[in-house]
């Protein structure tokens, strides 16, 4: 193949530098003194523009442009002018999908066997992608694409998420990314983002109050992006990776959005899953006998709710079909910035409509805060809670997550949600690919299986850019995925990825030839310590899917034969694959010690320098469910003081040392439930100055209260009662500040963004080991020699 018209191989790649011809020329103006010009690595010709659109939490009846509910224009239109694939396959789970989509490689090949916050020490778990597996973006890179992603990230272990990196699993640099812009958890507000660019962070140009949302702010820079790489290097193909934060929970979206489908779904989820099916059937994403598979036990038929809470739940759903439309919007946006370039139809679109099924993680009545659940507090959220704040859902002031019932009607016509790996619910997506200049076919269906590992070697074979065998001389494994590129003319094509697995927390499948052998082993929406059946107990499922589309009628009694085949291929495939051994673990692989995985800190002391921001829960000491103290060395202006001292977590919860009116502060927020705030008496005086809080944690158990007690220079100048905690995380997205609070804010004392500290802050440190009252004079004594303003 050639590169900048010399003949190399790809296949290895750096592509080797090579040798210019050494003449002996002696002066430069001596006519003989000729050098080729330099000449750049470019793709083959005819490489196309790569534009990957992943959707999050979205499942397959939920888009208008596959039969759902929610008005997805942007995405019909590009359906219309190219092909619907009816048999695409995530792997249930957000980190896994990703990690799989980029590597061209099954989840468990590049240890992401779930999300990278339970990554423990077994094989296929750590998270950790292996350097024998390089992403797509490094090999198109490496042959002369620019490359850029917007949005989720959700790949970065999570002990090297902070500042100080390593970087080697980020995006930029070390996922192969030239440019980056988006967050690296697994959720993110749509109003307070926790945003990165490259590896700095930054904060949004705007506030809720100006009509920010991240949608647009990730639309805005793509097409940025997309203007100033066209304008700079026409000559190169870019691969552009968008991956919104749409419709992940929290479910935020401006009420302009939502107020439009006012009273849309007011019949109720069963209703909604039969008027889907119907439009399913009409636009031919589903086979025309396809049977609406029955409503999992626990989740109530529309008609036995309770009539008080309809509305509500209507409303959920108002709110996330607003959310879809608008992160429909604005990838609309998207499109036509490459329409107006001139650049759509030698554009190679790939849009996946969901990292895998609809999420049952909001609890079967669905949550104002979906941290609350998460922690075990849901009984805290009653209805009667629910319906007084029905008009904080989708605004800032919540961080709101639908009811399981929408969850399943989301995912209609088949069984189950996110996580749930054995059913078509929770790993089938409808998918969209689009490219005029090589694709004849239009407005077309394909119906040959696939799988999220697909699209790596698409892209390649696309491009005409082969698989490397080495990066960075390091031998490559194998992709493990197939190009669908054989389908894109051919909508009868014998299908040729015929065999997959899926595993996830237990739950597990195996698609071989049109038949799927499944069992579910975890149920979503049960997040506690629940007691499991043990993995051979589990109950498999036999389902024959050239002649019954929704995984609806059971086989295994009639086949049982095929059955045992097909469990036993499940194992021979889990072996190769790194699958084993199985995990259904929830609590221990959130505690690291007990997972395996390092941590960024460890110990019972952490100091912080002054203005250092966006550190997440894994990098800085736990505070929860144990007595600790945090100090600070401050310098207070002849002004007086105001803002944050350090705050951690934000409106779901977390708390904050600041200055309210000149007086030392402390607010411990519950979930949103309560703020409990302790404050100083007098203001603090100008000069330098200890600042200091006491936790003491009543102990016996988790979530348990404690007295606060505020000091100033040793003295102690405040107290108050906390008498409930949060045990896990604030939240997916919130992080820790020194100086500033960068998300949204803890305390009602202040709302603006930002609440930088008014004075200095020299350092602020936290404590977790044993507290000695006595201490306070001899430590101010000690450390105000320290200098101040270092950063």
């Amino acid at each position: 193949m050639a590169v900048g018209g010399n003949s190399v191989f790809r296949n290895v790649l750096p592509v080797p530098d090579l040798d210019r011809p050494h003449l002996t020329v002696y002066d430069a103006k001596d006519p003989e003194a000729s050098h080729p010009p330099i000449e750049q690595i470019r793709p083959p010709a005819g490489a196309p523009n790569v534009l990957v659109v992943l959707i999050d939490d979205a499942g397959y009846g939920s888009s208008s442009v596959f039969g759902g509910p929610c008005e997805t224009p942007n995405l019909e239109k590009i359906a219309g002018q190219g092909l619907r694939y009816t048999r695409f396959h995530t792997t249930a789970l957000c980190s896994p999908t990703r990690a799989a989509l980029l590597s061209g490689r099954n989840h468990h090949t590049v240890n992401m066997g779930g999300i990278t916050e339970g990554a423990t020490s077994a094989p296929g778990q750590t998270s950790l992608r292996p350097n024998t597996c390089a992403p797509v973006a490094e090999t198109l890179r490496l042959n002369g694409y620019s490359t850029a992603q917007f949005g989720k990230c959700h790949e970065v272990p999570v002990w090297e998420t902070s500042p100080v990196g390593p970087f080697d699993r980020w995006p930029h640099p070390g996922g192969g990314f030239e440019y980056f812009f988006g967050f690296l958890g697994g959720e993110t507000s749509q109003y307070y983002p926790a945003l990165y660019e490259n590896v700095n962070p930054v904060e949004p140009s705007r506030t809720p109050e100006e009509g920010y949302t991240l949608n647009e702010d990730l639309a805005d820079h793509a097409i940025a992006y997309i203007e100033r790489q066209k304008s700079l290097t026409p000559d190169k193909p870019f691969f552009l990776y968008y991956a919104p934060g749409g419709t992940h929970a929290p479910h935020h979206v401006p009420a302009e959005w939502s107020d439009r489908y006012a009273g849309h779904f007011d019949e109720g989820w069963d209703a909604v899953r039969e008027q889907t099916l119907a439009r399913q059937k009409e636009r031919g994403v589903v086979a025309a006998d396809t049977v609406l598979t029955a409503r999992p036990e626990g989740i109530a038929a529309w008609e036995d709710v309770d009539e008080a809470m309809k509305p509500v739940l209507a409303r959920q759903m108002e709110v996330y079909a607003g959310y879809m439309e608008q992160t429909d919007h604005h990838i609309g946006r998207i499109l036509d910035s490459l329409e107006d370039l001139g650049i759509l139809d030698e554009t190679l679109v790939i849009a996946i409509i969901g990292d895998n099924g609809a999420s049952a993680e909001g609890t079967l009545q669905g949550t104002l805060n979906e941290m609350i659940t998460l922690n075990g507090f849901g009984a805290l959220e009653t209805p009667e809670r629910l319906a007084a704040s029905i008009d904080e859902l989708g605004t800032p002031a919540s961080y709101n997550h639908y009811a399981v019932g929408w969850a399943h009607a989301m995912n209609t016509p088949f069984q189950w949600t996110k996580q749930v790996a054995s059913h078509f619910g929770g790993t089938r997506n409808g998918t969209i690919v689009r490219w005029p200049a090589a694709i004849k076919a239009s407005g077309e269906v394909r119906n040959q299986f696939h799988h999220v590992i697909d699209i790596a070697p698409t892209i390649l074979e696309a491009a005409g850019i082969p698989e490397p065998t080495a990066v960075h001389g390091v031998t490559q494994k194998p992709y493990e995925g197939v190009s669908l590129a054989y389908t894109f003319d051919d909508g009868d094509a014998d299908e040729r990825h015929t065999t997959q697995y899926f595993e996830m927390v237990g739950n597990r499948g195996i698609y071989h030839n049109g038949w799927t052998a499944v069992t579910k082993h975890r149920t979503p929406w049960e997040t506690g310590e629940e007691k499991l059946a043990a993995f051979d107990d589990d109950v498999w499922e036999l389902y024959d899917t050239t002649v019954d589309w929704s995984q609806a009628n059971n086989l295994a009694a009639e086949h049982p034969e095929r059955l045992h085949e097909l469990q036993r291929l499940w194992l021979i495939e889990a072996v190769k694959y790194n699958v084993l051994p199985l995990d259904d673990r929830f609590a221990e692989r959130a505690n690291p010690d007990l997972a395996g995985r390092p941590k960024l800190v460890d110990g019972t002391t952490q100091r912080l320098r002054g203005r250092m921001t966006r550190l997440t829960e894994e990098s800085v000491l736990n505070i929860k469910n144990r007595s600790h103290a945090v100090t600070a060395q401050i310098t207070v202006p002849e002004a007086g003081a105001d803002g944050v001292v350090i705050a951690q977590g934000g409106l779901a919860g977390g708390w904050a040392l600041y200055a309210h009116e000149g007086a030392l502060s402390y607010c411990y927020n519950f979930f949103g439930i309560d703020h409990n705030i302790v404050r100083a008496e007098s203001p603090l005086a100008p000069g330098d100055h200890l600042v200091r809080f006491e936790f003491d944690y009543d102990g016996g158990g988790l979530a348990k209260g404690g007295t606060v007690t505020l000091f100033v220079d040793g003295e102690a100048v405040g107290s108050g009662r906390v008498e409930r905690t949060e045990p896990g995380r604030f939240s997916a997205d919130e992080t820790l500040d020194v100086g500033v609070d960068t998300g949204s804010p803890v305390s009602p004392d202040y709302t603006a963004r930002g609440n930088t500290f008014t004075g200095a802050i020299a350092w602020a440190q936290i404590d977790t080991g044993e507290l000695d009252p006595q201490h306070h004079a001899a430590e101010h004594e000690l450390h105000l020699t320290v200098a101040f303003g270092t950063q």
